[in-house]
């Protein structure tokens, strides 16, 4: 109950803070780290624990399923250099500075550094996107950086469970669950394959099963249990359960969009986005009060190195990121130009790149999935809630001024292919009235063709057209009916509701998507 409780006032807070990210360019995650920070600091404020194959599960999935829904496989293949570099080289460099650094000023023993440097080297993409969504950015830099995310997860929690793993072998207990793939030689090179053929089969099975529990609450149900289901089954296969997840997540996002109802996608993402977003709240939470239990137990005389100790980790964290980005950035840049390329890497392109570093959810889950009686865990978890705070709090509310500063050109490729692509709906749709005659197929035509004019001045349809002002309004009109019939008691719910959700689509159907999209907070 007491959890329960403090769950509670950590929304409270985080609702107010996030009200702060919506009106200035703050991170949402920066917010939450620090609600969780707020919440832990209460005087009743309990310690607590969680299973360390749970943590990761619970907290991982969900929003590796939310990212690499929206990454197409294709951009694999575009930006395969740049994800190389990021996602496999700069882990492993972060994870040998922050190791030695671990060996070499704290004493911690060398598989035990390496879990630390494991932990923090991923950096988390929705940490950056919610103020990277507010520039028009080069879309090759989002790109990358979105699939960094992707990717680094899985050779992070690889170094992670063999760090763990030779812990766990070198002394009496048993070897603990890390929610990664096993570490003998040759489940290490049949992880990473072994875990995306697993993703894909049930990616498959997912999408096969969606059409007869369409329309039910069962079809969102399924989704749960897959993507679970996918990283549960990888862990006991000894795969890897991270690109088991984003297996899935790719071959759903390619297979399920034609045979899914719009009502079923609707309220399959807003479900999605909710279940991300409380589980971020719960992760800063269960971080921040564990970081409380330590530094309770630390004397004044350990909590200064301690702390001195993850500040130098924060700094090692940001300096790798940095100097390794833009020594590929200028090399890149150099080979570009000697090959005569048509788009060559800018230095503010790897600027901002460098700066993109920080850590959020993955490194959470990591630090917690640690087994109880890990060596040094207290100052590890400590650590890892610094570079945590660190970078969302330093890189975070900088990275608005930096955008600034560096002043990007407009990248309108996006604008240019959304309205091509509405044209090219518009048309298709035309095409489908051309002969047909009555009153219907001329109202329809029309509609299509002021559509079309809309779409060709750069507006979007339904913000344009003057009849879906009117419907706005007339919707407008009946709500205001609907309700005061309710309120006269001359209406019964179970008829209010049927009316107010056909009232719902219809405005839907009459209005812009940018008036009812959701954001964070």
């Amino acid at each position: 109950m007491v959890l329960f409780e403090s769950m509670l006032t950590l929304l409270v807070i985080a609702l107010v803070l996030l009200q702060v990210s919506r009106r200035w360019p703050v991170p949402y995650p920066a917010m939450l780290a620090l609600a969780g920070v707020v919440v832990a600091a209460l005087p009743w404020a309990p310690e607590i624990g969680i299973d360390p194959s749970l943590a990761l599960a619970l907290f991982i999935a969900p929003a590796l399923l939310d990212a690499a829904f929206d990454f197409p496989p294709r951009h694999l293949r575009r930006y395969w250099l740049s994800l190389f570099s990021l996602a496999a080289v700069l882990v492993l460099l972060t994870t040998a500075a922050v190791a030695w650094l671990g060996v070499a000023v704290a004493g911690l023993p060398l598989a035990a550094a390496i879990a630390l440097g494991a932990i923090v080297a991923p950096p988390d993409a929705a940490a950056a996107s919610a103020v990277l969504a507010r520039f028009q950015l080069p879309r090759a830099t989002v790109s990358v950086l979105k699939g960094e995310s992707l990717l680094n997860d899985a050779v992070a929690l690889l170094i992670f469970s063999a760090a763990v793993a030779s812990v766990a072998a070198g002394s009496a207990g048993p070897p603990a669950a890390t929610g990664a793939a096993a570490t003998t030689p040759v489940a290490l090179w049949l992880a990473a394959p072994g875990g995306l053929l697993l993703g894909f089969i049930i990616g498959k099975i997912q999408v096969a099963v969606s059409a007869p529990l369409a329309g039910s609450l069962g079809g969102t149900l399924s989704e749960f249990v897959s993507t679970f289901g996918a990283w549960v089954l990888a862990e006991r296969l000894h795969l890897s359960a991270v690109l088991s997840v984003v297996a899935l997540a790719m071959t759903v996002a390619r297979y399920a969009p034609e045979k899914t109802a719009p009502r079923d996608r609707v309220h399959s993402y807003s479900v999605w986005d909710t279940t991300v977003f409380v589980l971020n709240v719960l992760a800063f939470l269960m971080v921040g009060l564990q970081a409380r239990g330590i530094v309770e137990r630390l004397s004044a005389r350990e909590l200064w190195p301690a702390m001195a100790f993850a500040g130098a980790v924060l700094l090692v964290v940001i300096v790798v990121r940095i100097v390794w980005v833009m020594f590929y950035n200028r090399v890149l840049h150099f080979f570009s130009i000697k090959q005569g390329a048509r788009k060559v890497p800018t230095l503010a392109q790897g600027m901002l790149t460098s700066w993109c570093g920080m850590r959020g959810l993955v490194t959470l889950a990591t630090a917690l999935a640690l087994p109880q009686h890990f060596p040094q865990r207290d100052l590890i978890v400590l650590s890892a809630l610094a570079v945590v705070l660190g970078t969302l709090v330093l890189q975070g509310l900088t990275l608005a001024p930096l955008i600034r500063l560096l002043h990007f050109a407009r990248d309108e490729s996006f604008d240019h292919e959304l309205i091509a692509g509405r044209i090219a709906l518009i048309d298709a749709g035309m095409a489908t009235v051309d002969n047909e005659r009555g009153d219907a197929a001329e109202a329809l035509r029309e509609t299509l063709k002021a559509d079309r004019e809309a779409i060709d001045a750069g507006k979007h349809p339904r913000e344009a057209a003057k009849i879906d002002d009117l419907t706005r309004r007339s919707i407008a009109a009946q709500r205001a009916r609907l309700a005061d019939l309710r309120r006269s008691g001359e209406m019964e719910e179970d008829v209010f509701h049927t009316l107010e959700e056909e009232l719902d689509w219809a405005e839907l159907a009459a209005s812009p998507p940018s008036s009812f999209e959701l954001v964070e907070g």
